[in-house]
Formats: structure tokens, C-alpha cells, sequence
């Protein structure tokens, strides 16, 4: 059943209308239904279109987090096969929050990082909606090991709102765990690409994302703090969040502009929750695209590349 956002509420009138159409017909067979549905079906699809066209970045923070989103466990299930999660960052325990293993990418070996944020109660809060602990990013660091002793290139998968804030997280060393995995990254000698698919949130995102090549979805969000948190801090009400996420400059036209990422990956009218199979086509097509790029360069060029790239940042404003 289709989950609708508060400003989708003209496509949500039109779609129930036709929703009731459909069930008079199924009634009553003898009711002639198919010209009046098509006329609804087109103004549905025009105001989707118009309402897309002109989101706010509040708007598109509610179309980031919409929790008929795709998430990482569907986009390794479309797009990897042979998949093998591993688990435990041979420390402490396993997080669920922060999925890692290895697989095929149209048939290249890869590695995979990515929060998993769930898409029920019960996934949800196995994976703590995403929010990963110390003992995650840990995990991490010894996923990007492996992959770089056995030269094999890595893609991450962002989507969390941040990393854990728990007592016991911070007790485990959070902040420390969160820079020996931004620390792993910059040290890779195989290329890395990063996606951010929803969220990308804080040091919880930016731990597995810095990549050779950090693309975000069209309708995804990357920030340092959340709008409603930002605002709590600055202007002391949380109600202010959509001022907040104006002035954060938070979606992915905004940081293509300041060279924070260096591609967007375009979404229907609608959004990603609207067309998973588009998104995974789009994704394989960028996936394999960057790959393609990096193909012939040594370790050395590679770790290069990616530093520059983040040194460069802020330096052309």
C-alpha cells in the first residue's frame, strides 16, 4: 500500500478516487470505468510531476527518509549476486546497523558496505534503523582490509540518520571508531565509490564515504547535523527544521555545486519509494560506469585521486 507524504496529498485524492473506481467495477461489471480512471491516472501523473519539479529541501528530507524507500538490503539484492555478509568486528559483537561482505557486481568481485535501516518494526529495530556503533565501523575498517590486500574495489551504501549516540556506544569509543574507518578510507589503494540512497548523516555517513567517486540520489539529503537537530541547536525549537534544512544547504544540487559529491543519480517523478527497478537501473549504470573509470589505475594514482579530491573541497567558494 502506498505511503503518502504530507504535500503528495492532491496525487493521494486523485489515486483514491480511482482506487474507488476500481472497487465499484470490481462490484459491478456492468460499470464502464476505463475512460474516467485514464483521465484521473494523467492528472495524477502531471501533479506528481509538478509537485517533484519544486521540492523544498524539507520536502526533500521527507522523500529522503520515506520508509518505502529502497534500502541497502534491496539494492544488494538487485544489484550483487553471490553476496556473503560477514559479521563481527572481532572485537566486541556484530551490529546489524552496518551490513559489510563481499559479491559480484556484474560479475567483478566487490565489496560491500552499507547501513540497513529496516523496513518493518522488527527489522527496524534489529538494525537500529540504521544508527551504527562503534563495533560497525570497526566491522568496516576490517571489511576495506581484506578488499584492499586482495584488490578488490569497494562500494558503500549511505543511509543513516547518524551514527548510534548511545552510553555504551560512547563507552566503546564511537568518535575514535568513527575516524580509523574515515582513516581506512583514505588509505585504500583499490577504488571506492560511495552512494548516499537517503540519509547521509553526520560522521555516522561520512565514516564509509569517503570514496574516488561519492554520487548521491536525486532526492537524497548529506549533512552534518539534522535539520531538526541543527535547529534545536540554533534557534532553539525543533519546529524550525525546514528554515534549518534551507539554510544547511543539505540536497544533492546543492553539494554538486560546492564539489562536496561529484554526480547525482536522477529519480523518476515521484521518487525512489515510486520506482525501485528505475533507481537500481540508474545505480548499475553509475556502478559500473565508475568502475570502468578507475579500471587501469595503480594503488598509488587511486589514493592520489581521492586525496585531492577531498583536500580540494571548500577551496574553489
Amino acid at each position: 500500500m502506498q505511503s503518502y507524504l504530507d504535500f503528495e496529498k492532491p496525487v493521494a485524492d486523485l489515486e483514491g478516487k480511482i482506487a474507488e473506481l476500481k472497487a465499484m467495477a470490481a462490484t459491478d461489471q456492468a460499470v464502464s470505468i476505463d475512460e474516467e480512471v485514464n483521465r484521473l491516472s494523467a492528472r495524477a501523473d502531471e501533479a506528481l510531476v509538478e509537485i517533484y519539479r519544486r521540492l523544498t529541501p524539507w520536502q526533500k528530507t521527507q522523500v529522503a527518509r520515506h520508509p518505502q524507500r529502497p534500502h541497502f538490503s534491496d539494492y544488494v539484492g538487485k544489484l550483487i549476486t553471490e553476496w556473503t555478509p560477514l559479521a563481527g568486528d572481532r572485537k566486541y559483537r556484530e551490529d546489524a546497523a552496518l551490513q559489510a561482505g563481499f559479491g559480484r557486481f556484474n560479475g567483478q568481485s566487490v565489496a560491500i558496505l552499507g547501513q540497513e535501516k529496516g523496513n518493518s518494526t522488527e527489522t527496524r529495530l534489529k538494525h537500529n534503523f540504521g544508527m551504527a556503533s562503534p563495533e560497525g565501523y570497526r566491522k568496516a575498517v576490517r571489511i576495506m582490509e581484506m578488499a584492499d590486500r586482495f584488490n578488490i574495489p569497494l562500494i558503500s551504501f549511505v543511509d543513516t540518520a547518524g551514527a548510534y549516540p548511545g552510553i555504551g556506544a560512547e563507552e566503546r569509543g564511537q568518535a575514535e571508531a568513527i575516524a580509523r574507518s574515515t582513516e581506512k578510507c583514505l588509505e585504500l589503494g583499490v577504488p571506492n565509490i560511495a552512494i548516499v540512497i537517503g540519509e547521509g548523516g553526520s560522521g555516522g555517513a561520512i565514516a564509509i564515504a569517503v570514496a574516488n567517486r561519492v554520487l548521491m540520489l536525486e532526492n537524497a539529503i548529506y549533512s552534518v547535523i539534522s535539520p531538526e537537530a541543527g535547529a534545536s541547536i540554533l534557534f532553539r525549537d525543533a519546529a524550525k527544521a525546514q528554515d534549518m534544512a534551507t539554510a544547511q544547504k543539505i540536497t544533492a544540487q546543492d553539494l554538486l555545486g560546492f564539489g562536496v559529491i561529484d554526480g547525482i543519480i536522477p529519480e523518476p517523478a515521484g521518487g525512489a519509494h515510486r520506482h525501485h527497478e528505475a533507481i537500481m537501473d540508474s545505480t548499475r549504470s553509475a556502478i559500473a560506469a565508475f568502475l570502468g573509470d578507475f579500471a587501469g589505475r595503480g594503488r598509488l594514482e587511486t589514493r592520489e585521486h581521492r586525496r585531492e579530491k577531498f583536500l580540494a573541497i571548500g577551496s574553489a567558494l
